[in-house]
């Protein structure tokens, strides 16, 4: 996650939140006014209402860079971090290295028939004013989506009816078996209290700032200033006897911090204990003996999170043409940025930019026949070959029927990582001989430009890890395209085949890996034969620790908690939670 999750809207109607703010690639926007100045000198405790002791205190920052904005889980883009994961809980977890889900307030789940899923609940959750959970809240949980502003209002395309069989079982109903996005939903879809909720209106329920919230979790709100949400444990949380855990923090502080240097700061001056912003230098902050830790003490030091595109517009000319995005994608020298502008903090991407943790539904026989590589030479041949020509001398092709291509590719203005990856993939094309000007425009006018489609060029990273790679297709080749496309296909790239491919991958059962294998596979070749994307790197799941205070924190080394370091927002469900059962006081 860049972490700039929290501007945009939801990634999918199911409610994968992440864009850039959680995942993505790039340093935080310039401090802006006095903040970068104080935010290194507020206390520990400062703005809490009272110093809180530092011993069972987690400072985290990384999510968010301005005051919180609500405490409503159902605006997965922009809550304050913690509120679900913290407070509001889901059914499962999902974790990753093992590929499976987790029962957490469900205690177990199967389908019973084709298109019929029962989930049953743990006995003796309560939410934390006391009042039992039931299957009564999950059923309404999930009918909030049929209000139609509500960000997973499209589940009920295919969600025929949920019921409360009793108290403990909920019984749901499909029209049609979406099986992946089942269960990516099953660990991302928060379940929130009927008893408080129930009366809010639609505006209420997607716009309400949700005060003093009730969940289930192992926290409770505390209080929150302009930078930072405290949270405060629950000593009743229900996981303590039916998961046999419990979080060690007593009071967790999530602080908005201005920039990445501020961070950079608290970090070194033992006023944060985890960040998960972009820090450049990490391998001189992990091998200093500053006491900073990172998931490896080695290249590429970080967890791959999301992958990084560069994503050209398929409705203007050259970028519809698959020839002219081949020739592209061969002039982009992505070890550069790498090493160049990351430091080796990345890893570059595989032509089909399926994250590391998907390595088993990459087709090597179709990449290796139509993957693509860094060759100025094969990109000018392929432009040739095409019909680009550079007919006045110039060094630059024109299009086919003459006329001048002038591209601009356009990231946000602030993020320096992704500036410096533009130049370098801008200063790559005009060597093969096109036109293309990077251009660093506010992110909310970029946002703006992109969901129109007023763009060449853009790049993009706002498909996180997750259960599937159908989350990943389901990105690239969603149809239809419309006038405003504001969480997928931004290059409005249009294939029938692909799409129903999508859809009929989403329809294959979770375990079973061979038929999902198959329809990946099929997807694969579209994508390389089109190149609809160009996959460039994978962001890493940006994570520093400091182990002043706790230690234990998840690393590769042997034995040690390998759960994902992260409090980027849906990343709770993916082991972020988990990572704080194992933190240890450092003395």
């Amino acid at each position: 996650m860049r972490n700039r999750v929290r501007i945009i809207l939801p990634l999918l109607a199911t409610g994968l939140a992440v864009a850039a703010c959680s995942g993505g690639g790039g340093t935080t926007p310039p401090a802006q006014g006095s903040g970068a100045a104080s935010a290194p000198a507020a206390a520990p405790g400062g703005g809490d209402g009272g110093a809180l002791p530092r011993k069972e205190t987690l400072y985290t920052t990384g999510s968010q860079w301005g005051p919180p904005a609500n405490f409503n889980p159902i605006r997965e883009w922009d809550y304050a971090t913690g509120t679900k994961g913290l407070v509001y809980e889901t059914l499962f977890h999902y974790d990753p290295n093992a590929a499976k889900l987790v029962p957490w307030l469900a205690e177990s789940g199967s389908w019973t028939g084709d298109k019929t899923y029962e989930v049953k609940l743990r006995s003796g959750v309560n939410w934390s004013d006391g009042k039992p959970l039931t299957a009564k809240d999950v059923v309404y949980s999930y009918e909030l989506g049929k209000m139609e502003t509500i960000p997973f209002h499209n589940m009920w395309d295919w969600l025929k009816s949920v019921e409360a069989v009793d108290d403990r079982t909920a019984r749901f109903t499909f029209s049609k078996a979406n099986y992946q996005e089942w269960d990516f939903n099953l660990y991302g879809r928060a379940i929130v209290p009927e008893h408080v909720w129930n009366g809010r209106s639609e505006e209420d329920v997607l716009n309400g700032v949700n005060e003093n919230p009730v969940g289930t979790g192992a926290y409770t709100y505390k209080s929150h200033s302009q930078d930072r949400v405290v949270w405060q444990r629950r000593d009743d949380w229900w996981g303590k006897t039916a998961l046999n855990m419990e979080p060690k923090p007593r009071y967790i502080v999530d602080i908005a911090t201005p920039s990445n240097e501020v961070a950079m700061g608290m970090l070194l001056q033992k006023g944060l204990d985890l960040s998960n912003n972009f820090l450049p230098g990490v391998a001189n902050l992990v091998k200093g003996g500053f006491g900073i830790t990172s998931f490896y003490n080695e290249p590429p030091y970080m967890l791959s999170a999301n992958t990084a595109w560069l994503v050209p517009n398929t409705t203007r000319k050259p970028m519809g043409d698959p020839a002219f995005r081949k020739a592209l994608a061969s002039s982009v020298d992505t070890k550069k940025i790498v090493e160049g502008v990351y430091g080796n903090l990345v890893k570059a991407a595989g032509p089909t930019g399926l994250l590391p943790q998907w390595d088993q539904f990459v087709d090597q026989a179709a990449v290796s026949s139509g993957g693509f590589s860094f060759d100025t030479g094969k990109a000018k041949k392929l432009l040739a070959d095409a019909g680009y020509k550079d007919r006045d001398g110039d060094g630059l092709v024109e299009n086919k029927d003459g006329s001048k291509i002038k591209l601009t590719l356009i990231v946000p203005s602030g993020w320096t990582d992704w500036m410096e990856a533009a130049r370098v993939i801008a200063s790559g094309a005009k060597a093969a001989g096109i036109d293309v000007t990077p251009d660093f425009p506010d992110f909310n006018a970029l946002v703006e430009k992109r969901n129109k489609g007023d763009f060449d060029l853009v790049l993009n990273n706002e498909r996180q890890l997750s259960n599937t790679p159908w989350t990943y297709y389901e990105y690239v080749f969603q149809l239809p395209v419309r006038k405003l496309q504001t969480t997928v296909n931004f290059g409005r790239y249009e294939n029938e085949r692909a799409w129903k491919l999508v859809q009929e991958l989403d329809q294959v059962k979770t375990d079973d890996v061979a038929g999902m294998k198959a329809k990946i596979a099929e997807l694969q070749k579209f994508q390389l034969e089109e190149l609809p994307v160009i996959p460039l790197w994978y962001n890493g799941l940006w994570a520093q620790s400091s182990t002043s205070v706790w230690k234990n924190w998840p690393s590769s080394a042997p034995n040690a908690p390998k759960y994902a370091p992260a409090m980027w927002r849906n990343w709770m469900e993916l082991g972020g939670f988990e990572m704080l059962t194992q933190l240890q006081p450092a003395s």
